[in-house]
């Protein structure tokens, strides 16, 4: 569609990444077609190695210092209402990459105020003084995804650690900002442990909660184990 071209156009032209692109999102037509779409900052590999996820995990390269520009810019000629910003996890960087989302969000403010804003941050190493950064920017909503129950970090999430995750929330909920976080689902957890992780969320001040279906980005990535039934999901919402 017209609107599906526009984003495209402009994602390339500025030299852009989206994670819809990068992780090979099944719905990102969808997405494009509504003028939505995730930009990914900080260059496009990750230092992190998950198995769900197909962004590349190459050395990571040096930052383009036009980046947040060409993002404000996309953003105006997108003539999007709601952007969403998220990053590789660069833990070669000393602040994480912290100082790249604050300066973004300071710039949308500035020069498109009625935009609202939501970061999709990585955990920053739990860094207090990089977390601090990117919280004192003040972003609409801060998420940070938890993808999985604990009993599946060492399979999925491997670099990562449960309890560390939960505490980025309750430090961005401790400040007054709106949390959210998301899970994949189907990769093998019980639904007790679904259950659980929603409700050590809810302890850590987090108030918004995406759940979805994982599907396997390439062959590459780790199999759906199940595929999870509307029923369920009805009762997760419930």
């Amino acid at each position: 569609s017209g609107k599906q071209n526009v984003v495209h156009n402009e994602i390339k032209k500025y030299g852009l990444h989206t994670v819809c692109q990068e992780a090979k999102c099944p719905n990102r037509g969808e997405c494009f077609s509504r003028g939505t779409a995730t930009f990914l900052i900080l260059g496009e590999n990750c230092t992190r190695n998950c198995t769900f996820c197909s962004v590349s995990h190459n050395p990571p390269g040096e930052l383009n210092s036009k980046e947040p520009e060409h993002l404000v810019n996309a953003v105006k000629t997108m003539g999007l209402k709601h952007v969403v910003i998220t990053s590789v996890t660069r833990d070669d960087l000393p602040d994480g990459g912290a100082s790249v989302f604050s300066q973004i969000v300071y710039r949308l403010r500035e020069q498109i105020p009625s935009v609202t804003i939501e970061l999709l941050i990585p955990d920053l190493q739990g860094s207090d003084e990089a977390l601090q950064v990117v919280f004192q920017s003040r972003p609409d909503i801060l998420n940070h995804n938890i993808e999985t129950v604990p009993s599946l970090y060492a399979q999925i999430r491997p670099q990562a650690q449960y309890h560390r995750s939960l505490d980025v929330l309750r430090k961005a909920a401790s400040t007054g900002l709106i949390t959210k976080s998301g899970m994949m689902v189907g990769l093998g957890e019980k639904t007790g442990e679904v259950l659980e992780a929603m409700s050590n969320l809810r302890e850590h001040g987090c108030t918004i909660l995406t759940i979805g279906q994982y599907l396997q980005p390439t062959s590459r990535q780790i199999p759906v184990q199940e595929f999870i039934t509307p029923s369920t999901f009805e009762m997760y919402k419930s």
